[in-house]
């Protein structure tokens, strides 16, 4: 199954640079009339939203090609913006309809997928204000990379 992941994004990312999307669409979304955070937080919500129904290694195979190059246009930094997009795919993989990561819940523990929903739902809230906090303060994840200069 992994195998076909890796090998669907490798026929995506052979297709995306044929097609110089990443680099057409970065010039179009660097050029629009709107705040760079706007575009960053239709990013992650995206990234969100897929998580609640793809695998997370399928969401970063799959999206990471034509974001990048947006988010470089944008002047964000790569390493904060990596540290973003696994915290939303995490918050993906427990959100319903589908949230991966509670059915594997269910299948090791036996219980009910709405209680598990009712008790993921907190931590929810939690992860959304940590990203939220990693938006506003940056230099929370850049702390420990700012020491390898």
């Amino acid at each position: 199954m992994i195998f076909f992941i890796v090998l669907g994004a490798m026929i995506f990312g052979y297709f995306l640079s044929v097609t110089r999307i990443p680099s057409e669409l970065s010039r179009t979304v660097g050029d629009l009339p709107v705040n760079r955070y706007v575009i960053l937080g239709i990013i992650l919500c995206i990234i969100l939203a897929l998580g609640c129904i793809m695998d997370s290694m399928a969401i970063v195979l799959l999206t990471i090609p034509v974001f990048f190059p947006m988010i470089i246009k944008l002047g964000f930094d790569p390493i904060w913006f990596g540290i973003l997009v696994v915290r939303a795919t995490e918050m993906g993989l427990i959100t319903p309809p589908v949230g991966m990561n509670v059915f594997i819940i269910r299948g090791i523990s036996g219980v009910p997928i709405k209680t598990i929903f009712r008790g993921v739902f907190p931590h929810l809230i939690a992860d959304a204000l940590q990203v939220i906090a990693l938006i506003i303060f940056p230099q929370i994840s850049l702390f420990l990379p700012s020491l390898m200069d």
